[in-house]
């Protein structure tokens, strides 16, 4: 997976489609729905369709977790990315792709940052 995450394609979905994805804003789920979580939000677009915004709530203390347990910084970049990498999940399964708001759990945040890191070691060798 590229770790383009602010402008990027995703798919095909199980329909065929390729999906245009544009990063719109990251920010503390407490802030807005008093939830602990870092919402990532996105426009996705379909090859003929509308726009619609996905919001991937990464729940905090699972983060706090995994960058402690990985020796990992926690940044919007590396929130971002993990969003990210859901997202292409959801578009390329159809999983939850009707929802608007999806909550991630510590496990799948772990095998994202698993992805992640697995990505970087490609790209150094």
């Amino acid at each position: 997976m590229s770790d383009q995450s602010r402008l990027f394609e995703a798919g095909p979905d199980p329909f065929g489609r390729m999906w245009k994805i544009q990063f719109r804003w990251l920010q503390t789920g407490i802030s807005i729905r008093h939830a602990d979580t870092v919402d990532v939000k996105f426009f996705v677009t379909a090859d003929g369709g509308e726009s619609e915004e996905k919001v991937i709530a990464l729940p905090h203390p699972a983060l706090l977790q995994l960058t402690s347990n990985r020796g990992r910084k926690l940044t919007d970049s590396y929130c971002r990315r993990l969003a990210a990498a859901h997202l292409r999940h959801m578009i390329e399964t159809s999983e939850d792709i009707e929802q608007t708001l999806v909550t991630l759990t510590p496990e799948e945040l772990a095998a994202y940052d698993r992805e992640l890191s697995d990505v970087t070691v490609l790209r150094q060798a």
